[in-house]
């Protein structure tokens, strides 16, 4: 299963770093993503990086503020978040899927975290 944790409530302007942590399986074997799903929206697709050698991509609305990044001694995804703005609010879910290349679309993955609440609020 995957464990998201890392939400909370910070200030805009603020960083927060998400973890997505792996038991019963190799996450490193998997290509793992983040999503996001903010009240009243569908789940949109944030960032992921590759299995194997780790490329990433992230979506135009987070590039240049979140960086994905993964340990896989601990298997582990990290999303660093930076200059966090009050639209990044949502309830942010890791998966996996039992290929090396990412997608954006969440029926590609097949593993789910339960998910993790970021609020950005003054």
């Amino acid at each position: 299963q995957l464990q998201a944790s890392g939400g909370g409530l910070v200030q805009p302007g603020g960083s927060l770093r998400l973890s997505c942590a792996a038991s019963g399986f190799t996450l490193e074997r998997y290509a793992t993503g983040w999503f996001r799903q903010a009240p009243g929206k569908e789940r949109e697709w944030v960032s992921c990086v590759n299995s194997g050698v780790p490329r990433t991509y992230s979506a135009d609305s987070v590039k240049g503020r979140f960086t994905i990044s993964r340990d896989n001694a601990k298997s582990t995804v990290y999303l660093q978040m930076n200059s966090l703005k009050p639209e990044d609010t949502a309830v942010y879910y890791c998966a996996a899927r039992l290929t090396a290349g990412c997608a954006t679309q969440p029926g590609a993955y097949r593993k789910w975290g339960q998910g993790t609440l970021v609020t950005v609020s003054s």
